[in-house]
């Protein structure tokens, strides 16, 4: 899937993006996060990737890991829809050394627009967090552009 479109619009807003999943119930969780599109750490293949903690998103992701991100740039928009792979203190991957998640992170974090100062401090706030790396494998990508 050619994800141009995502890293042109994605830049325009500080790679801020809509992501929806579904809760148990069938209705949809939306919430804002950076997401930007990098290669996948095991396959190479091109994907979108966020990070985040807590209970809702990831619970929602590890039962139904069907998700749409959307990013927009004033009336100019792109939605990616994909299943997803989560990496995390909670969430191994077959294939990738958890002692590469810092770097995943970072590596996510720098694809959405972010830079930091203190690199060290980035990591240990990743981990006392419990971060963890969500990759979308794009199955449809659509926009209202040409």
């Amino acid at each position: 899937m050619d994800l141009n479109e995502v890293d042109r619009i994605g830049a325009g807003d500080r790679y801020l993006a809509v992501v929806a999943t579904t809760r148990s119930d069938g209705s949809v969780q939306a919430s804002v996060v950076n997401a930007g599109t990098l290669s996948h750490p095991v396959s190479d293949e091109p994907v979108v990737g966020f990070v985040t903690y807590g209970k809702t998103k990831l619970s929602n992701l590890r039962e139904r890991p069907r998700v749409t991100v959307v990013f927009r740039t004033g009336w100019e928009w792109v939605a990616v829809e994909g299943t997803c792979e989560i990496i995390g203190p909670d969430d191994p991957l077959a294939g990738f050394e958890s002692s590469g998640l810092p770097t995943l992170i970072r590596s996510i974090f720098q694809a959405a627009g972010g830079t930091h100062d203190d690199w060290d401090a980035f990591d240990r706030a990743m981990v006392e967090e419990r971060r963890a790396a969500v990759l979308i494998r794009p199955e449809r990508v659509y926009s209202n552009g040409p």
